[in-house]
């Protein structure tokens, strides 16, 4: 039997995200084409792995192309690019609603739309993040009735889930719902109609009206307090029947890594709703950590915060640790990390895979090893055995199958060409007719 299998198929912890696939190659007649060469390639995860996508935005300009102002630009820009397609498969993009419409009515829907459409251009899910959240909320709003302010988030929704579907279909509908009545820390009108209308009425409000503005998008719930508090959030939400289609659980770790056991604890406990899970934003350091009597991540201001070479070399082996857990779970779907460079990186932490200058950290190149490595099939080309047949078994996703002569072998048929899609679990058989 001629076999292709991922380096990483036969770990016993990923056992359920594994497949297997029969590709036979058969003539015109439906005869088995023996010792055809035959070439299979691993082209995209059904796993989700995403980043944030505000690194590459400024590259999205019209018709997307590279908006770089000289030949160095245009090469960091590659660079970028290259570093971020080559690990991520999954985008999320900035809706933060006071930066995205910060004069009302003027929404920044064209940059946005040329960003979306740069990354599905290239084979990347988008996401939308936030629909509706209490930080980033539009001053304009303060001083307005309660009323107001609840058509105002409503239309808010209608527009940009209509304008975005087809590029953007995934949208956190609203974010970090268990402080919202309670958020003190700056003056913002969303708090105060969730101090009306509560916590489970505000799920509402903003789950039915973006399901009715695109009935195909898939709506998640994500916090950052993944405490009991959440839990209750969410059996609250499901008793009331709003339909939630993932649950989005923040791990920003600036304090350091919680550990596997921990991760996997947290796994468990929101798992036990039956719904997806979405790691919707990891973050790890590369150099101090944060102290620990720091409460919310956002007070902690330092001038330089630097990565070191003994952080990243333990950021390293706490990326695969995360994401190994992660994967091994199967109730999670995706795992977004949040930043990829520290040019850029969320309070100016050494947080990203990529350092300021633009080269990898250990991290990426560790990360890499897993996404596209362990957990990947390269192109690789073998021969069919005496049935005419390839056993692909892989990571689900989807994957390239050609068969044809060689170059130097004599002959002008031309090579047959299939996509497949592997499945966890299954063993099916596709046939690739040469």
């Amino acid at each position: 039997m001629t076999s292709v299998e991922a380096e990483g198929a036969s770990d016993a912890r990923f056992a359920h995200r594994v497949g297997t696939t029969r590709v036979r190659v058969l003539d015109p007649e439906g005869r088995p084409r023996p010792g055809e060469l035959v070439t299979v390639a691993q082209e995209a995860h059904a796993f989700g792995f995403g980043c944030t996508g505000a690194d590459l935005m400024h590259l999205a300009g019209v018709g997307g192309e590279l908006d770089a102002a000289g030949p160095a630009d245009e090469s960091a820009a590659a660079t970028v690019v290259a570093q971020w397609l080559g690990l991520f498969d999954t985008a999320t993009l900035p809706f933060y609603w006071a930066r995205f419409e910060p004069v009302e009515g003027e929404p920044d829907t064209d940059r946005m739309l040329r960003a979306a459409r740069w990354f599905v251009e290239r084979g990347v899910t988008v996401k939308g993040h936030p629909l509706v959240w209490h930080t980033l909320a539009p001053r304009w709003l303060l001083g307005r009735p309660d009323a107001e302010v609840e058509d105002a988030i409503r239309r808010r929704i209608t527009r940009d889930v209509t304008r975005f579907a087809g590029l953007v279909d995934l949208w956190d509908a609203i974010n970090e719902v268990v402080i919202l009545p309670a958020f003190t820390q700056e003056d913002n009108a969303v708090t105060r109609l969730a101090q009306r209308r509560g916590r489970v009425g505000m799920v509402e409000l903003a789950f039915d009206t973006a399901r009715d503005a695109n009935p195909d998008a898939r709506l998640v719930l994500n916090d950052f307090d993944l405490s009991a508090d959440y839990e209750r959030l969410v059996e609250d939400c499901l008793e009331a029947g709003v339909r939630i289609d993932a649950l989005g659980l923040q791990t920003h770790m600036h304090q350091g890594f919680r550990g596997a056991d921990a991760i996997q604890d947290i796994l468990d406990r929101f798992a036990r709703f039956g719904l997806p899970l979405q790691l919707t934003e990891t973050s790890l350091v590369s150099g101090a950590l944060m102290p620990p009597e720091i409460v919310d991540l956002n007070d902690y201001q330092v001038d330089d915060w630097p990565s070191t070479p003994e952080g990243e070399a333990r950021q390293a082996e706490e990326v695969v640790a995360h994401y190994e857990t992660a994967f091994a779970h199967p109730a999670v779907e995706s795992l977004t990390y949040w930043g990829m460079t520290d040019a850029t990186a969320w309070l100016g932490a050494p947080s990203g895979l990529v350092r300021r200058d633009g080269t990898p950290k250990p991290a990426y190149d560790a990360l890499r090893g897993l996404v596209r490595g362990q957990w990947w099939v390269p192109p690789t080309t073998v021969r069919t055995d005496d049935d005419g047949a390839v056993v692909v078994r892989g990571f689900a996703g989807r994957y390239a199958v050609s068969a044809g002569v060689a170059p130097e072998e004599t002959g002008t048929r031309t090579p047959a060409h299939a996509t497949l899609e592997v499945t966890p679990g299954e063993s099916r058989e596709d046939v690739v007719v040469g």
